[in-house]
């Protein structure tokens, strides 16, 4: 279940950010995060997508980790992680997903994961959140590693320490913890309109390659502006995946950069807004400034 960051990453393309977000933060993937008497750290949005275009790293991103003392990520990146993710991502209290969502949408759902050659014990259990991560498909030509998982292979070389900003528990919790209703209305969404969904993840790569937060916040909100009958789901997908994880985010790095030397690596949908972790960062007194 290796997907799930995927799925945040995908799904994240289909969620509008809240109106009036902070335009200081329009631009830029490497910030500063620096307070009087403390080494500098830095903040660094990373895509989660598996592109080959998203996987050379930056020679400022370069320098920075090269200063760090330690390294944040995003989520947990060793196997342990993905097994426990795996065995969450299925019923255990005896339901199954064709008793949730229906017959007619578990035949869709089967036909669009034949390719995934997913055991059928393990189909029947999956969650609509882990059917949902399943479906969301990377295009031919894609890496086998995303940017994060580089990054970590970098730090890790050079001995940082290493801290997840959100636990793998936490990281459970925050799919379990969509209502039911919008997990299997989101999978329906994506089940009927796959290609529509597909197609905002290039213009959302580009953006993100002009290191254009507000541009992808602009083609975020086109989907919300398409689907207007989505828009309650994808608000509570908005809560949980994005708005929520900033909050924890930038809490549990408070006593980090207080120690200063950080490297932190984060989704850059985190960062872009009035609740993203940069205004949050600086609302617990230091300076924001962009480097890239």
């Amino acid at each position: 279940m290796g997907r799930a960051r995927a799925l945040i990453a995908a799904l994240s393309v289909a969620l509008a950010l809240p109106a009036g977000a902070a335009e200081r933060y329009a631009k830029g993937l490497l910030w500063t995060v620096s307070r009087p008497g403390v080494a500098t750290s830095y903040v660094f949005g990373t895509i989660h997508l598996p592109d080959p275009r998203a996987l050379e790293i930056p020679e400022p991103v370069l320098r920075a980790l090269g200063e760090a003392r330690s390294y944040a990520m995003e989520t947990p990146q060793w196997d342990g992680h993905d097994r426990l993710l795996y065995e969450a991502a299925q019923f255990e209290d005896g339901r199954t997903l064709e008793g949730v969502v229906g017959a007619e949408t578990f035949a869709l759902v089967r036909a669009a994961l034949a390719p995934r050659d997913i055991p059928e014990p393990v189909l029947a259990r999956l969650k609509p959140w882990a059917a949902l991560a399943n479906i969301v498909v990377a295009p031919e030509g894609y890496a086998h590693v995303t940017l994060d998982q580089r990054l970590f292979a970098l730090a890790r070389a050079r001995r940082l320490r290493f801290e997840p900003l959100e636990g793998t528990e936490e990281h459970i919790a925050v799919f379990d913890g969509i209502p039911l209703a919008t997990q299997v209305a989101m999978l329906r969404h994506t089940l009927e309109h796959r290609d529509a969904l597909a197609a905002m993840i290039e213009p959302t790569l580009q953006a993100w390659l002009r290191r254009d937060l507000a541009g992808i916040h602009a083609v975020n909100e086109r989907i919300a502006v398409r689907y207007p009958e989505m828009a309650p789901h994808y608000r509570v997908f908005m809560r949980h995946l994005v708005e929520n994880r900033s909050v924890t985010m930038a809490h549990r790095l408070h006593l980090r950069l207080r120690g200063g030397g950080v490297f932190v690596a984060v989704g850059a949908t985190h960062l872009y807004g009035d609740k993203g972790i940069l205004r949050l960062i600086e609302r617990q007194g230091y300076r924001v400034s962009r480097v890239y």
